[in-house]
């Protein structure tokens, strides 16, 4: 397998292990992966996972996460205050929702990126180069995180023009075709081609980043943008989700991570898609029979 630099040539993924007593020693626990390994997970990672969900807990528990809603800040008129405040919550959804499951591709290209920089001499090459490697991951992670907040852009504008629908016809709010609508369109989309297409992306990082790889920090944005659309091609219907019912419901947002995160890593995460996609078609028609 082999990768191109910004001068055209070509370097491989992983090398044998060589014999000239004259090659730098590889750094001690920065060894490059094989196809199915990983490297270390920046530690910023889990901490940044971890501080979301507080903040969500935090502010299920204070009462402060309605203030945040969509209908809510919608309610101020949809300005530029309204909008940052939306994606302000949007964010620590994502990250606590979305990142969680793109671990696994994190990790794999850390232990890559690792591995292309190859040897290295004490001192301070050694540190430059470890921080060049940190600079690629979170160039990877700033990719797929701003595919996530382009989606919240247009979530959030679709909503204002929903809300304006309503108030210019309020009968359309009278009965739950919204919310039944919004779960009917995430269960069916549960059984579609684009589902498993997308969704075998993020099942085998592996085989989706190695042939993908190229140095740099901009290839490795560029990366993080490519993996965020089949992310998004995977999990926007389930988002949908999440945004109709409420984003300040705790118990939607966990119980939604959870089954996204399961589909990608979970060893039976097909099936499992399956499953919530009739669960949410069974639970549309009873939002619907109930209205």
């Amino acid at each position: 397998m082999t990768t191109t630099d910004p001068a055209g040539t070509r370097a491989p993924l992983s090398s044998p292990p060589t014999s000239n007593p004259t090659a730098p020693a590889p750094r001690a626990g920065r060894s490059g992966p094989s196809p199915g390994g990983g490297g270390r997970l920046p530690v910023a990672v889990p901490v940044a996972i971890s501080l979301a969900w507080l903040a969500a807990l935090l502010a299920e528990v204070t009462g402060t996460a309605g203030r945040f809603g969509h209908d809510a800040v919608l309610g101020q008129g949809p300005d530029r205050t309204a909008l940052l405040a939306f994606l302000l919550a949007w964010q620590v959804m994502v990250v606590a929702m979305m990142l969680p499951s793109a671990i696994p591709l994190i990790r794999l290209f850390a232990g890559v990126a690792a591995n292309q920089s190859g040897g290295a001499t004490p001192g301070d090459a050694a540190q430059g180069a470890a921080l060049d490697d940190h600079r690629h991951v979170r160039a990877l992670i700033g990719g797929y995180l701003a595919v996530w907040t382009a989606i919240g852009v247009v979530a959030f504008l679709a909503d204002g023009a929903v809300h304006a629908l309503v108030g210019a016809a309020p009968a359309i709010g009278t009965r739950p075709w919204l919310e039944a609508g919004a779960l009917a369109l995430a269960g069916a989309f549960q059984f579609t081609a684009l589902k498993d297409r997308c969704l075998a992306k993020c099942r085998h990082p592996a085989a989706y980043l190695l042939p993908r790889y190229r140095r740099g920090v901009d290839a490795a944005f560029r990366l993080g943008i490519a993996h965020g659309l089949f992310c998004v091609g995977c999990c926007w219907a389930l988002m949908l989700v999440m945004f109709a019912i409420g984003m300040a419901d705790l118990r939607w947002m966990a119980a939604l991570a959870a089954v996204m995160i399961y589909e990608k890593v979970g060893r039976h995460g097909v099936a499992a898609a399956r499953l919530a996609g009739g669960a949410l078609l069974t639970l549309a028609a009873a939002v619907l029979a109930g209205g």
